[in-house]
């Protein structure tokens, strides 16, 4: 009797010999071998203990290839009169119970509609209230001629990129709470996380880049035109950007070449946390990379920060005017108490040990830097800063004068 011929792939290229990736994939194309090569093929497949088989038949001389899957130990499940390895979100193979994950389900809230239904209604009307108040801001510093200063530039650009990092969590996240089936694909959750990590990576470098603006300013008032100027703005935030991309676009790729035995994610988003406990390999170098990248979006900046208060204090206590000193640091304050919220949220999440127990609380303090701090920043920077108050006021006026009557 024949058996079947085996091809082996991994990632971006098959062939007809036996390679030695960590991981591979089984396509059964076609009667062509021996049948005493079954033991071969199973020998093959008990070397990779750790991956996920991904096993499709062909449709030619089905009947021929069943006694080798039989024999490798294989199990072919019927799937519309076909056989094929098959269920919904997993490719399952007989051997072992190994699976491939193609796609992703959240962890829900909560299993009661009714519940349900509230949290879809709390967390829409928090990210309308984001979206109304950043695009606000944004709105008036591009259009108010009196915002021409580099901090009111750095604070559009704030606005802008809260807006983005929000919108790429909050509407999926919407999706599943109001569905608690349903399901994301590998894809669009790799999309999700690469857009979350860059976004939230440049948030933090452009928090860094103010405080340095907020220095200049304070120590050198009467050259900060000349050392902020527009153009060096424009480098310093497209700067933050790259940064974030680029460290973002390593870590997704590392995170995504990992085999995944389940589809839960302990979360509400495709953070990388969640993800890597979702992997069947070592996970070891992966878990070192996160928190290297931690460091460079975290800890780094945010001793740039101190740093930069530090000089900021020296600077204000030689200032003889009790007055002066006191706009100084309610210039800075705001700055500050956003700096903390931010830094202090994510450095809970991406730089204390790993423990299984941390779970849920990670879920719980990604809400806060996912609607608390993106709403907050606005909030504070218009409630306490009288010249986006004023422009906010002139904008209301224009935009009602301009109705027609």
């Amino acid at each position: 009797m024949l058996g079947a011929r085996l091809i082996y792939s991994s990632g971006f290229h098959s062939s007809p010999t036996f390679p030695d990736p960590p991981c591979a994939s089984v396509i059964v194309l076609g009667v062509q071998e021996p049948l005493q090569d079954a033991a071969r093929v199973k020998r093959r497949i008990d070397s990779f203990p750790r991956c996920t088989w991904n096993l499709r038949l062909a449709h030619s001389h089905m009947e021929e290839a069943g006694p080798l899957l039989s024999s490798a130990g294989l199990v072919a499940l019927p799937r519309d009169g076909k056989k094929q390895v098959k269920v919904k979100g997993e490719m399952h193979l007989g051997h072992g119970n190994q699976s491939f994950t193609t796609e992703f389900v959240f962890h829900p809230f909560s299993s009661v509609p009714t519940t349900q239904q509230l949290l879809f209604v709390l967390f829409l009307l928090l990210y309308l209230t984001i979206v109304i108040s950043n695009v606000s801001i944004l709105w008036v510093v591009c259009t108010d001629h009196t915002l021409l200063s580099p901090m009111y530039f750095f604070l559009g650009s704030l606005s802008g990129l809260e807006l983005c990092y929000t919108t790429v969590v909050v509407p999926q996240m919407l999706v599943s709470v109001w569905d608690a089936h349903t399901t994301i694909s590998v894809g669009s959750c790799g999309a999700q996380m690469f857009f979350f990590v860059a976004l939230g990576s440049a948030d933090c470098f452009l928090l860094a880049v103010m405080s340095y603006d907020r220095y200049v300013a304070i120590r050198h008032p009467l050259r900060y035109a000349l050392i902020m100027t527009r153009q060096l703005c424009w480098r310093l935030v497209v700067a933050s950007l790259f940064l974030g991309g680029l460290l973002s676009l390593e870590l997704t790729a590392l995170v995504f070449a990992l085999p995944f035995c389940s589809r839960q994610i302990n979360h509400f988003l495709c953070d990388v946390p969640p993800v890597l406990r979702l992997a069947c390999g070592d996970t070891r170098l992966h878990q070192t990379v996160l928190f290297s990248v931690g460091v460079a979006v975290l800890a780094i900046p945010f001793l740039l920060i101190c740093l930069s208060y530090a000089l900021i204090t020296a600077a204000v206590l030689r200032i003889r005017s009790a007055e002066g000193r006191r706009r100084a640091f309610h210039t800075c304050s705001s700055h500050l108490t956003v700096v903390l919220l931010q830094y202090g949220c994510c450095g809970l999440v991406y730089l204390r040990p790993k423990a299984d127990s941390a779970e849920d609380e990670d879920r719980q303090i990604a809400l806060i830097y996912t609607f608390v701090t993106p709403l907050l920043n606005p909030l504070i920077y218009s409630l306490r800063n009288k010249d986006i108050r004023q422009a906010l006021s002139r904008a209301v006026r224009r935009a009602l004068a301009s109705q027609p009557q």
